[in-house]
């Protein structure tokens, strides 16, 4: 019985992102997917119209996940400690879920800046960059010693998730309350020192 389109886009989408998170990107072609898939060439690019499309595809669909998170969890309403938590827990929680996902991501955001994957990966890692940014603008509100360090202080938060999320990826820790604890006190030792 022959798959409902439904189902022969997920799979496309599934099976790149487990090749494309065990290999890299560039590694992997278009034939090898839609062997894996058990659909020929023309079908991946009915749905995709390209290696890239399908990419574009998987990346919408998991940052649209990661953001609704991060987004709900980054309204700040006066109380930093609780919001970087949140925010912090977020990640975690998402990194947890979808790990192979999470790999991809972090392997294509450190892809040569020329690449395919570099460019499809930074438009969202930039929105990352921005939400975190807007919550230290409206945090310097009521921390004035905060004030201008917005860009800075979201490199750094960002980077120090990452950090712990690949710890957990490559089987170094986990992502318990006590390393959610760990990571907001040291980020908020360094901007309130």
């Amino acid at each position: 019985m022959p798959q409902d389109t439904r189902d022969t886009r997920t799979e496309l989408l599934q099976q790149a992102l487990r090749l494309f998170a065990a290999r890299g990107y560039d590694a992997v072609g278009v034939q090898e997917i839609v062997e894996a898939v058990g659909v020929t060439k023309p079908t991946l690019y009915h749905y995709f119209s390209s290696k890239r499309g399908l990419l574009d595809a998987l990346l919408q669909q998991h940052f649209d996940a990661l953001y609704e998170r991060t987004r709900l969890a980054a309204d700040y309403h006066g109380d930093l400690p609780l919001t970087l938590q949140q925010v912090v827990a977020a990640y975690f929680a998402f990194a947890r879920e979808h790990p192979t996902f999470y790999r991809l991501q972090l392997a294509l955001w450190f892809a040569p800046p020329q690449s395919d994957s570099f460019k499809a990966v930074s438009r969202w890692m930039e929105w990352q960059h921005t939400l975190m940014e807007a919550l230290f603008i409206r945090a310097a509100e009521d921390h004035g010693n905060m004030k201008d360090r917005h860009q800075r202080y979201a490199a750094t938060l960002i980077g120090t998730i990452n950090t712990y999320i690949s710890l957990f990826l490559n089987d170094y820790s986990n992502l318990d309350d006590t390393v959610l604890y760990q990571a907001v006190h040291q980020f908020m030792y360094g901007i309130f020192s």
